[in-house]
């Protein structure tokens, strides 16, 4: 048999098909970043014109999206379910935090020029060894991978080890998220408490609260989105992507034809716990807060609604679901605040049962039709 039927088989995608939903998704990305920084520049009664507010909003959704890759990688391909992976975006953003908490020296309420504000509130004398090399750029960028990517291998090596598979490692990934929730929420974890870290002034000496800096930011978030997505995309068209497919849809039959099984698991969710970190250090400069609420279990299980609305197993639907469900998020909380929790478990009912492929799906049954006739 050869290999394009076999991927047709295990994937229900033709692999020319799949490059171009990857190019065409590519190129309307490219589009966006161009047309959103042109757009911010053009006068504000022009009407074409994209304001500052809504630069941030689309940035955060970027993020978003780069979060919802990260889960769609070892859910739609791995078949690993996690509902944990808001930890790992938490624990990136917190490690950004840290950075321009330490930026901001002696211009805080306190004034003094090693500790932030809330550690003088709380009589701390001296800095935890934890956030020690945390002012330099450099460092935070290593860490904003490290940290997490250490924990889910933590994690992962005793889980896939242990053949932990379904609902129980969904369960467990959860559990791990609400405990690291609870620990953060303590002022004595030298993290800010319930409060977390804000107040940021700048990053690598620019202005956090200037326009320019806002559209740079954006432009970072789509940049690394795309990054994000073509380094998925290559590992997923190589021999570990192929072998990834097969643990999904036949682990045992892998496992029994001599791949090491527990090695892929442990490498892909390590990789998307990176991911997910970076994620989280491009949200919380555009915010301009990180607490221990982005640890919040319901927020891992929301990325998985993005996931299953846009399309499992297409890395571009995840990122269409996560735009589209954010969006209609920052609709519904304007217009009926209450109802959208409603509103977002009747679209996942929805979807659940008339599009089981999300709207990647519908979009590829739709050219499939156009070409059959």
């Amino acid at each position: 048999m050869s290999e394009t039927s076999t991927t047709e088989q295990t994937t229900g995608i033709r692999p020319q098909r799949s490059r171009m939903s990857s190019i065409l998704f590519i190129l309307t990305l490219i589009a966006l970043i161009i047309g959103v920084s042109v757009c911010n520049k053009l006068p504000a009664e022009h009407p074409l014109y994209v304001s500052n507010y809504m630069v941030t909003l689309l940035g955060k959704y970027l993020t978003y999206a780069i979060l919802a890759v990260a889960v769609d990688l070892v859910w739609g391909y791995l078949g690993i379910l996690s509902l944990g992976h808001a930890a790992f975006f938490a624990l990136g953003g917190y490690v950004m935090g840290m950075h321009l908490m330490r930026q901001i020296g002696d211009r805080g309420v306190y004034g003094n020029p090693d500790l932030p504000d809330f550690m003088v509130f709380l009589n701390w004398t001296e800095l935890p060894w934890y956030w020690l090399g945390s002012d330099h750029f450099a460092f935070t960028a290593l860490m904003i991978l490290l940290v997490p990517g250490l924990l889910a291998f933590l994690f992962g090596w005793f889980a896939f080890r242990s053949r932990v598979n379904g609902v129980y490692l969904s369960i467990i990934t959860q559990a791990l998220t609400y405990a690291l929730m609870l620990a953060f929420f303590r002022n004595e974890m030298g993290f800010g408490g319930n409060n977390g870290l804000t107040d940021f002034r700048e990053l690598l000496g620019f202005d956090l609260r200037s326009d320019d800096v806002r559209l740079g930011l954006f432009i970072a978030s789509g940049v690394a989105l795309l990054l994000v997505y073509l380094l998925c995309d290559s590992i997923l068209r190589s021999r570990l992507g192929k072998v990834a497919i097969a643990i999904r849809d036949a682990e045992d039959r892998t496992r029994f034809i001599g791949y090491r099984v527990e090695s892929v698991k442990l490498a892909l969710f390590t990789l998307s716990a990176m991911i997910a970190g970076i994620a989280g250090a491009l949200y919380v400069p555009q915010v301009g807060i990180i607490n221990p609420g982005e640890f919040a279990p319901l927020n891992s299980i929301e990325v998985v609604v993005w996931v299953a609305i846009g399309g499992r197993g297409t890395l571009y639907g995840a990122v269409l679901g996560a735009l589209g469900v954010n969006y209609a998020k920052t609709w519904f909380t304007g217009a009926f605040p209450e109802a959208w929790l409603f509103a977002l478990g009747l679209l996942f009912v929805v979807v659940t049962l008339l599009l089981p492929r999300g709207v990647a799906g519908l979009l590829k049954f739709k050219r499939s039709s156009k070409a059959a006739s």
